[in-house]
């Protein structure tokens, strides 16, 4: 990961299984990039899923989904809401840099196919273990 076009080519894959149309070549990437135990936690829900934590009486949970099926699915998922009506794509807002050895950091966009403007984006620390797969990625939605 000390060549910056390693993690500039880690994070255009990272980012295209986000906009990718084909089920099974979506499972595919995230077989590719994604250890088998491995985990995002949306660090800050939405709205409304915190406030329901708390009229429960409970802390304000992060959410997680572990493992390629889970991935699969919440992969699927965003792709669906945003991407397959063909209004948005996602694409890295700027290089990827790295943070330490195997932790690197993509600050990405959600942008309308027909304006070119942002609409949306975050950042995600993307955590690899020792065989270069995705071990963790905590996502910050709206942490542009």
């Amino acid at each position: 990961m000390s060549n910056p076009l390693d993690v500039k080519q880690w994070a255009d894959r990272y980012v295209a299984q986000w906009n990718e149309p084909d089920p099974e070549r979506r499972r595919a990437l995230i077989g590719e990039l994604w250890a088998a135990d491995g985990i995002q936690v949306l660090v800050d829900p939405p709205q409304e899923i915190r406030d329901a934590a708390t009229e429960l009486a409970f802390p304000v949970p992060p959410l997680e989904a572990r493992g390629h099926d889970a991935l699969n699915a919440r992969v699927t998922r965003a792709y669906e809401m945003f991407v397959a009506s063909g209004e948005h794509v996602f694409e890295a807002a700027e290089e990827a840099f790295l943070l330490l050895p195997n932790v690197l950091g993509i600050r990405w966009s959600m942008v309308s196919t027909s304006t070119g403007e942002t609409v949306g984006g975050g950042l995600d620390i993307l955590a690899l273990d020792g065989d270069g797969r995705l071990r963790t990625d905590h996502q910050f939605i709206g942490g542009m």
